[in-house]
């Protein structure tokens, strides 16, 4: 009987060490990829693509999100077109990179998409905000970051014009 609860014990270890491995592992790698399981986006000669910035309609208006519908955030402590967030910021708000010059979607205004240097790569910007994931978010369309105060500032969706949406 000693025996079999000892398993259990150790059974039940494992459990919860593999589940808190997967929960740290994707924090968002290449053009934004790693998060939520997909992939870097590459052409058909096997070229790295730059992240795409599309547009989508939340309880919050129109907001930039990625390729696959997951929302963007900008950080108020950010100035200057230079994040501010690095480490355990970074892990819980990982960047949205690209690995190619950003794309406009549709009333994306392109002219404000740029990059900056960014922890693990180039940084996608947009009206001069670096933008970022929120590890919180489970599936495209969640916003549960916004209005967040972390990290010594709050976090918000960003709306087409590149502002804030406070709402």
């Amino acid at each position: 009987m000693q025996t079999i609860r000892k398993l259990g014990w150790a059974a039940a270890a494992a459990a919860a060490l593999m589940l808190m491995a997967a929960a740290c592992g994707g924090g968002g790698s290449g053009n934004g990829g790693g998060l939520y399981g997909a992939g870097p986006a590459t052409t058909a000669g096997g070229a790295a693509m730059g992240a795409a910035v599309d547009l989508r309609d939340t309880k919050l208006g129109q907001t930039l999100v990625d390729a696959q519908g997951r929302t963007l955030y900008l950080f108020e402590a950010d100035a200057a077109g230079k994040s501010t967030c690095h480490g355990a910021c970074a892990s819980a708000w990982p960047p949205y990179l690209s690995s190619g010059a950003p794309q406009a979607g549709t009333g994306v205004a392109g002219g404000q998409l740029g990059t900056i240097p960014g922890d693990g790569g180039a940084q996608v910007t947009y009206h001069g905000h670096p933008l970022y994931y929120y590890a919180g978010d489970s599936q495209p369309g969640d916003a549960t970051g916004q209005g967040l105060d972390q990290f010594g500032a709050r976090w918000f969706v960003v709306a087409p014009s590149g502002d804030r949406i406070a709402g």
